[in-house]
């Protein structure tokens, strides 16, 4: 099964460190290119002569239907790969098996049905989520264009956690680097070769993705160790339990996605009755940039997740701290380093999506304001993932909820009407929720975690 194309972590075996960078690097790879799915899309649609900052805005308002459906695939991706990987470390392949395909199948009757719901009430959605008739006429068109290609993205988000959590983390990471390239190629000749402007930034994306993901299910159908196949009949009788399971553990992932969707739709609104179409715009351009500085962070933890998961399934509590103590020191690396470029060279990273000078005045100060306490952002990031990853369900859905909806959201109204801040209000309700919701996170991590981790350790020397 080891061959030179096709080479597997053993997670069990070698260096906690070296296991994590393995699994890490092919990831932090795989979603940088993942970013330029809706990235270049940006960086070409905010270039658009005469019409660039206004469609950048436009396609900022379809974010949070995008978030939404990678939200879907991440409940049934993220939820399934952490109990495949304990199965797996348990010796149990059947089950592990099993966990892969329940969540494939639910990957896959989710995609239809977001689909065709989408289809249906895209436009009064847009006008919910803040669009003006202006920004309507291109917002409208993209997200229809974009949800044909529904299916294949959250194949593609979906199932390649199940690569990853199986070892193949170079595979995972060709995966997703196939979709980009395409696509970085694609967008320019769509865009401003077939002059199909916003519609050719769409059409582009759901190519891309299908080329990634009829990729992603030739190697799990083909070559992986674990094979997909879709439920049978008797088979999606006995999936029940599996999949209370996965949604269960899931649910952290997709609440933390999902209100990021919700803060999206929160923020418009309000920027849009106190700033007008150019501050969603520079929102637009800030949420872009979060993106890209985030990835690396969620490429060290979701790297580290399969090797927590894996250790803590095969009952090695050492094993299981080590990583966690690997993670967090890599993360906290990245995260100094990046927070120092963001806030001593704001328009370097604002350059990157618009070439509009007259939006800097604008989004310098705000981009400033809103990663003030990025570095807090760290603590919430390894706390979910060391709950996500020891199947801690019920704290990982809290966490999720807590900085988001229980201190952004009402932030988020109550900062620029109630204490008459205007746009900064809505800029500084990130980083409030990053120190109180992170620092809450990581600390009830540390108090539950390590005395759980510790009785394992006791249990273990008793037994032998």
């Amino acid at each position: 099964m080891k061959t030179e194309t096709m080479k597997q972590i053993d997670f069990e075996e070698g260096k906690i460190t070296e296991n994590i960078l393995r699994a890490s690097i092919p990831m932090l790879v795989a979603e940088i290119f993942s970013l330029l799915y809706n990235i270049v899309d940006r960086i070409y649609i905010a270039r658009i002569p005469g019409i660039g900052t206004t469609a950048l805005g436009a396609v900022g308002l379809c974010f949070p239907i995008i978030v939404i459906i990678t939200a879907f695939s991440n409940l049934f991706g993220g939820g399934g790969a952490p109990l495949f990987s304990i199965a797996r470390g348990r010796g149990e392949k059947k089950e592990a098996s099993f966990i892969m395909n329940t969540s494939f199948f639910m990957i896959s009757v989710c995609a239809v049905i977001l689909m065709a719901i989408g289809f249906l009430f895209a436009r009064p959605v847009l006008l919910l989520f803040g669009a003006s008739q202006n920004a309507l006429r291109y917002a409208h068109p993209y997200i229809l264009i974009y949800l044909v290609g529904t299916l294949p993205s959250m194949l593609v988000t979906g199932m390649n956690p199940f690569i990853n959590a199986q070892g193949y983390s170079t595979t995972g990471m060709i995966s997703i680097v196939i979709g980009a390239v395409f696509n970085i190629f694609l967008d320019p000749l769509f865009i401003f070769g077939f002059k199909m402007e916003i519609e050719g930034a769409a059409i582009a994306t759901i190519l891309s993705q299908m080329f990634a993901a009829a990729f992603v299910l030739h190697f799990l159908y083909q070559k992986a160790e674990y094979k997909i196949h879709f439920l049978k009949k008797n088979e999606i009788k006995k999936c029940g339990e599996n999949a209370r399971n996965i949604v269960s553990l899931g649910s952290a992932g997709f609440i933390m996605q999902f209100t990021n969707s919700l803060v999206t739709i929160c923020c418009n609104n309000v920027l849009s009755l106190t700033g007008g179409d150019l501050y969603i715009s520079v929102m637009t351009i800030l949420t872009s940039i979060r993106q890209m500085v985030e990835t690396p962070i969620h490429a060290i933890t979701e790297g580290s997740s399969p090797v927590i998961s894996y250790n803590y399934g095969a009952g090695k509590p050492e094993q299981v701290k080590k990583a966690g103590m690997a993670m967090m020191g890599l993360a906290f690396l990245y995260t100094v380093i990046i927070w120092g470029i963001i806030l001593f060279f704001p328009h370097f990273l604002i350059r990157i999506f618009s070439s509009d000078q007259t939006i800097y005045k604008d989004a310098v100060p705000a981009m400033k304001l809103y990663f003030s306490a990025f570095i807090f952002m760290l603590l919430q990031y390894v706390g979910q993932t060391m709950f996500k990853s020891l199947n801690k369900k019920k704290h990982a859905i809290f966490f999720s909820l807590l900085r988001k909806v229980i201190i952004v959201v009402p932030l988020t109204y109550l900062l620029p009407s109630v204490f008459h801040m205007g746009t900064n209000g809505v800029f500084l309700a990130e980083p409030v929720s990053n120190v109180v919701g992170g620092s809450i996170c990581f600390i009830v991590m540390l108090l539950t975690v390590l005395p759980e981790l510790n009785n394992m350790k006791k249990d273990k020397a008793a037994c032998k």
